[in-house]
């Protein structure tokens, strides 16, 4: 089996690529790459996200022919893929970082600022923070409620359809930090920076 690290210049990825190369050992070949081909051939994608909401649409758009390609591999051959932070931000229609920007569109929803409540929470939103699990899901399998998570993350992801919320995180409001959505799953925590829980999210995503 092979796993792509999408590399499509969206900041620091070693810490996600060292965490799955350390997770795979020998069993799973790991690639980074922007390679359209190895994409499309490759088992599963994961996508990570550093940076704002903007930067990173506009760096998958200025690879040509990826953002394509990572809808055929999701919504035309179902296959799985995991988003991390931005990652999982991208996956909605809309995005009001910086400026209003469109999303991939896979599961409807918005990216809007944290509220703060007048300053009363500071962000970015940032450390360890414990997550809700609200439904049964694959790559939470293991991993028990009220577990610590690693955060960092000014906006958050308001999916229209609450169905495809795995878990919250409680900062301000109910934050949603774990999608899925049949072969689309997402983390706004970094399970990369999560230590053995975070670890075991990558081996539950990798052992689908």
């Amino acid at each position: 089996m092979n796993v792509i690290i999408v590399d499509y210049n969206s900041g620091n990825i070693s810490s996600v690529i060292n965490s799955f190369k350390e997770v795979a050992e020998d069993k799973v070949k790991i690639e980074v790459t922007s390679d359209l081909n190895k994409i499309k051939l490759s088992d599963k994608v994961v996508l990570p996200g550093q940076g704002s909401f903007k930067s990173c649409v506009d760096s998958l758009n200025k690879i040509s022919g990826l953002t394509e390609t990572l809808n055929k591999f999701v919504i035309t051959d179902k296959k799985p893929l995991l988003g991390i932070c931005v990652g999982l931000q991208m996956f909605a229609d809309i995005g009001y970082e910086e400026r209003e920007t469109k999303g991939l569109g896979w599961i409807s929803g918005k990216v809007s600022k944290i509220n703060n409540q007048n300053n009363k929470y500071k962000l970015p939103h940032i450390g360890w923070n414990q997550i809700n699990i609200v439904k049964d899901s694959k790559i939470l399998k293991g991993i028990e409620n009220n577990s610590h998570m690693y955060f960092v993350h000014s906006y958050e992801f308001i999916p229209n359809d609450k169905s495809v919320i795995s878990a919250t995180t409680d900062y301000s409001s109910n934050i949603v930090c774990s999608v899925e959505k049949e072969n689309i799953f997402g983390t706004q925590f970094h399970p990369e920076k999560s230590d053995k829980l975070g670890l075991k999210i990558i081996d539950n995503f990798m052992n689908l």
